[in-house]
């Protein structure tokens, strides 16, 4: 369940950033923290670590006026639900929950979410899929590169950040999300760093190695970065003292189908024997390996997108196979990071689409084209609608590939180029979005009801924002008919889901509706 926090009464007691509470978990958010409450007035303090049931000691990394933010240092007393862990490393958080258990809390919460936030009912909802394999199911890892130890003479290691507020990267030997392969990827690439002598740049500002808790903070000193880059740079960006580029990430891609290994390596700016480390993987991996990409990156937020990228070895693009297409996934491309799901995901979106071979389809936030590359075969015509051009190039080059004809892609922002594309081809028979966890923007949804299609279907990897989409949706015409959660990533809280809405021809579009859709600005109106 979710839980919105209240507003305590004036005199009731909040902790402070760094005091250790004992508390009780009641209940699990969205984002897959415990939930505790203190004192008469239900103060909320979100625990990460913890499940319902447990009584725990935690210690408390943000406080804000109506709830706070704390991290687990122990279990006191564990709830009977607890199960032992299987992975000694983090980025698994409920596998100290049965898997059966997980699939219940989360087709709850999907329910919670359409119901509570969305205010809607009368829609099936079908039992969640669960995934092929709960462990070693990830096709994409990003880990950190940081530093532990005696701070005179540090090891490198490269892992996970330790779970919130945890400003450290803990090392791995063995993660369970990836393939043995990936292991041996992601060893490979650190024996050679430590070899080298390299060190891991500084996420924060006078200590080494640790990683930004708080999102937000991490955009702000950002966007100081970027304000500042015509003048100087952030020296945490800077090269080594040697003038050796410093180490930031390691992203190990692979293709599930086809066997193949791309390896990225994310520094600061600063000199890198990238050669040579393309050799060391090569000799490791072998045959496997596809390609080896090196970016340099000025940003202090921690995040893998962005900077100069540059082939080092091999293959630019990572071959893969989904179910009957033969794909290529570029360095920073989206693609569902489970294959296996990723073919039952797009199995369930074919099924609500319901094509019978003379549709138009629109495809929003369409990445390198899988969904419109499979549903193309049972369509009359595939457009899609990509804001980043290399996807789009991908999909194109994907489409000549796999001998699609019907299906046809354009980069743009689908606040803005939907009513071109309405022009240009026509309305749509079906409409498919698969937006980012943020959902659709006002705008978007105001362009998909002018766009008016019988049918939407809505792929989405958050509840929470799917829900308000499709609430407003409801309003304008267009019925909740089902929903289906799919376990994409099992031992965490992240939930996938696929919507089916129906236009209901029999009544009007509501006047509200039509008077927000009537008061976007006339340069953006179809």
């Amino acid at each position: 369940m979710s839980v919105e926090a209240p507003v305590l009464p004036e005199g009731s007691p909040r902790p402070q950033r760094g005091d250790e509470l004992e508390l009780r978990i009641d209940s699990l958010a969205f984002g897959g923290e415990g939930v505790a409450r203190l004192g008469d007035g239900g103060y909320v303090v979100f625990v990460a670590g913890a499940i319902p049931g447990d009584r725990v000691r935690a210690i408390v990394h943000k406080r804000k006026r109506s709830y706070a933010h704390a991290r687990t240092l122990e279990v006191l007393e564990p709830s009977p639900e607890r199960i032992a862990p299987t992975a000694g490393h983090p980025g698994v958080p409920w596998q100290v929950i049965p898997y059966e258990r997980q699939l219940e809390i989360k087709r709850g919460q999907v329910d919670d979410a359409l119901r509570r936030i969305g205010r809607l009912d009368g829609f099936e909802l079908q039992e969640i899929v669960p995934a092929l394999a709960p462990w070693r199911y990830r096709n994409k890892l990003e880990y950190s590169f940081g530093e532990v130890g005696d701070p005179a003479s540090p090891e490198l290691v490269c892992g996970f950040h330790a779970p919130a507020g945890g400003n450290r990267v803990a090392p791995i030997d063995d993660c369970l999300l990836a393939s043995e392969r990936g292991n041996l990827a992601r060893a490979a690439a650190l024996r050679w760093c430590r070899a080298e002598g390299l060190t891991a740049w500084e996420r924060s500002r006078g200590a080494r190695g640790e990683a930004q808790a708080d999102h937000e903070g991490a955009a702000r000193r950002d966007g100081r970065a970027r304000r500042g880059a015509r003048g100087g740079h952030d020296q945490r960006t800077r090269p080594a003292p040697d003038g050796r580029a410093r180490l930031r990430n390691l992203v190990v891609r692979e293709g599930r189908a086809t066997g193949k290994l791309q390896v990225r390596i994310v520094t600061t700016e600063g000199e890198l024997e990238a050669g040579s480390l393309a050799a060391a993987l090569s000799e490791a991996l072998g045959e496997s390996l596809s390609g080896v990409l090196w970016t340099r990156s000025r940003s202090v937020a921690e995040t893998t997108a962005g900077g100069e990228t540059e082939l080092v070895w091999g293959e630019a693009e990572l071959p893969e196979r989904l179910g009957e297409l033969d794909l290529r996934i570029s360095a920073e491309a989206f693609f569902q990071t489970n294959t296996e799901m990723a073919e039952l995901l797009y199995g369930i979106v074919t099924e609500y689409a319901a094509l019978e071979g003379w549709e138009r389809v629109y495809d929003l936030y369409s990445g390198i084209g899988t969904i419109a590359l499979t549903l193309a075969p049972r369509a009359g015509e595939v457009w899609g609608i990509e804001l980043i051009e290399q996807a789009v190039a991908d999909a194109i080059a994907g489409a000549r590939r796999n001998e699609v004809t019907n299906v046809h892609f354009f980069a743009g922002d689908s606040r803005t180029a939907l009513p071109e594309l309405l022009e240009r081809a026509g309305r749509p028979d079906v409409i498919v979005v698969d937006p980012p966890r943020a959902g659709l923007s006002k705008k978007v949804v105001h362009r998909i009801i002018d766009a008016s299609p019988k049918r939407i279907v809505y792929v989405s990897c958050n509840p929470t924002t799917l829900a308000p989409n499709a609430a407003e949706l409801v309003e304008a015409g267009w019925v909740l008919r089902k929903v289906r959660p799919v376990d994409m990533f099992p031992q965490t809280h992240h939930i996938e889901c696929v919507a089916l809405l129906e236009r209901d021809d029999g009544r009007r579009i509501s006047a509200s509706s039509v008077a927000r859709v009537q008061s976007t600005p006339r340069s953006l109106r179809s």
